[in-house]
């Protein structure tokens, strides 16, 4: 189990240090990002459809939002059109406020069709790499039941393949969350701004009966619990690759 730390150390990419906690037997690995003094914290969040990168990661953004006085994200949506896409473009704009260094793109490919449209994506992909280097991604889970977004994954490991890539859980109908290795603990204030953002953003989606407050609680909290949060609440992730040096 990792649980991303606050602190900032020198270095590449991050540092692993190894705690226990109130189970003698249970060590949880804290993994601290390493940005040099003066350097902005550079994030790539990839999300398949609008709301995709809110409900996986949202949390998280705003945690190092608070964490880290410069930071740099770039903030792509593969698949909104029409309301969805002026919800997406409203959404990452609250989340990202206090953010001086921001760009947001909103694509409008299909809705079910990323991998019949595979080529003109991936082409997209090629152009994303050309212009950013990310010290962290954020994208799908490898296992995501849904077909976009786990070909917004594979296009992601494809196109970055020096980088740290955190993959983010969606809860949906198809019972496709799984357990994660990657931790991230916020407290409550965190939690409940995320779900705020949420829900007042993405109005179109207040008739589906799993777009709920308690839905998105309720996964911070089983995540919590998982990692044994201080504050009862987290987001997870599945961390396929780490590099020690």
């Amino acid at each position: 189990m990792i649980c991303l730390s606050a602190a900032m150390r020198p270095g590449k990419c991050g540092r692993l240090t190894s705690s226990k906690n109130k189970n003698p037997d249970h060590v949880v690995l804290k993994f601290t990002l390493a940005i040099k003094k003066g350097q902005a914290l550079n994030i790539l969040c990839i999300g398949a459809h609008s709301d995709d990168i809110e409900i996986g990661c949202g949390g998280t953004i705003l945690r190092l939002l608070s964490d880290w006085d410069e930071v740099e994200i770039n903030w792509v949506v593969f698949g909104s059109a029409g309301q969805r896409k002026s919800e997406a473009i409203a959404s990452a704009s609250n989340f990202l406020t206090a953010v001086k260094q921001k760009t947001i793109i909103v694509k409008n490919f299909r809705d079910g069709f990323f991998p019949y449209v595979g080529g003109e994506i991936k082409s997209f992909f090629e152009k994303l790499k050309k212009r950013v280097s990310p010290d962290i991604i954020f994208t799908h889970y490898r296992h995501d039941l849904h077909q976009d977004h786990r070909f917004i994954s594979d296009l992601t490991w494809q196109t970055f393949r020096d980088h740290l890539i955190l993959e983010y859980e969606i809860p949906k109908y198809d019972g496709d969350l799984g357990s994660p290795n990657f931790f991230v603990h916020l407290d409550e204030s965190v939690s409940q701004r995320k779900i705020a953002f949420i829900l007042e953003n993405f109005k179109t989606q207040r008739d589906n009966h799993w777009f709920t407050r308690e839905t998105f609680l309720s996964v911070l909290r089983l995540r919590g619990i998982e990692s044994n949060s201080p504050h009862g609440y987290a987001e997870a992730f599945y961390c396929r690759k780490l590099v020690l040096k």
